[in-house]
């Protein structure tokens, strides 16, 4: 018997968690449009609609340096205070509007200081700012928990002083550590440094790997450098021969059997060419060989995405069911970077019952 078809409302409904999402590259259309004027910045287009546009065409490139390119005019609009603010309160009242109930964001402070800000007044201003934003989230009844992680750039040489502060601001709200930025030639194991300090101080961190570049660079983040969760990992496909006969090879056995959690990006992973379409995505085989994948948005204004839309073109293309949804979405909370009693509470007391109905 064929499931039923969920539909979007239903979809936008369910809560749901994300881990994977990058700040700036979540801004609203008309927000980049007047914050660039405000600061002299000139983008391809000024009427918001036709810049979401052009920033989909953009990223529809199939190679993730171009797609990361895209971000020249986001992070223009985030050199000040006010855009700071502003750009990280309304991320958290996008996501409530979107049915997220937990998420995680992502972002690099080093990209943030050219007007002159401090790496430490980029991450209090951010935090204000998604304060402001869950503060009026949970007075419209729809309450969102945003934990921040922070990003050193892989191609430079700050990953070492980002994560000393990850650890100065570990008890204000940033949660955890990542490294970020074009993946391919720039291997995790050059950032040990940053990873050791993080091990000392039992800070958790992910890293991008697996999507630009293969099994060397997942292998490298977990057996090298001590990640606790992969970003993206769409290449662990090459450890498994035969996903339908699901032979996995060592890497792709340590993964699933050790539970390290997959951040899966679909929409994202079409865009840079590291998946060919939904329908074929590895996140639904994976997700069937019992792995403990994810399901994400990376950048909602860069991919035109948000995680109903993204839910529901696993529904609409891969045949997912509402017992996969929440499948995902309780995989996504066990992995948070946050203690084990605050995820078994949010599962038991949020996840579980907004989906009790469609089940």
């Amino acid at each position: 018997m064929t499931a039923p078809r969920i539909d979007t409302d239903t979809l936008r409904r369910l809560p749901k968690a994300v881990l994977h999402d990058h700040l700036d590259g979540g801004l609203r259309p008309a927000t980049v449009v007047e914050l660039a004027r405000e600061v002299g910045h000139t983008l391809p287009a000024t009427d918001p609609d036709a810049l979401a546009a052009w920033y989909f065409d953009a990223a529809n490139s199939g190679d993730l340096v171009r797609y990361i390119a895209t971000f020249e005019h986001t992070l223009a609009v985030m050199q000040t205070r006010e855009g700071l603010l502003r750009t990280a309160e309304e991320y958290v009242l996008d996501l409530a509007a979107d049915g997220v109930v937990y998420a995680e964001v992502r972002y690099a402070p080093e990209l943030m200081v050219d007007k002159g800000l401090t790496l430490d007044e980029v991450v209090e201003t951010v935090q204000e700012g998604l304060a402001a934003g869950m503060a009026k989230a949970a007075a419209a009844g729809t309450p969102v928990r945003v934990g921040t992680l922070l990003c050193g750039m892989r191609m430079f040489d700050r990953t070492r002083e980002i994560a000393d502060l990850v650890v100065a601001y570990r008890d204000a709200g940033v949660v955890g550590f990542d490294i970020a930025g074009a993946e391919d030639g720039f291997p995790p194991a050059d950032h040990l440094a940053a990873f050791e300090l993080l091990r000392c101080e039992s800070v958790p961190f992910t890293i991008h790997a697996g999507e630009a570049h293969g099994l060397p660079s997942i292998h490298q983040a977990l057996q090298v450098c001590g990640a606790q969760r992969i970003g993206h990992g769409v290449r662990i496909t090459d450890d498994i021969p035969d996903l339908a006969a699901g032979k996995l090879g060592r890497l792709a056995s340590w993964v699933r059997d050790r539970r390290i959690a997959l951040e899966m990006c679909p929409t994202s992973n079409l865009q840079t060419g590291a998946a060919v379409s939904i329908a074929e995505h590895p996140i639904t085989a994976l997700k069937d060989l019992g792995f403990r994948v994810t399901l994400n948005t990376d950048n909602r204004l860069v991919s035109g995405t948000t995680m109903t839309r993204e839910m529901s073109l696993l529904v609409e293309e891969a045949g997912w069911t509402a017992e996969d949804l929440r499948t995902v979405t309780v995989n996504a909370v066990k992995s948070a970077f946050i203690p084990f009693d605050e995820r078994t509470a949010l599962i038991e007391d949020v996840v579980l019952p907004g989906y009790a109905d469609v089940l």
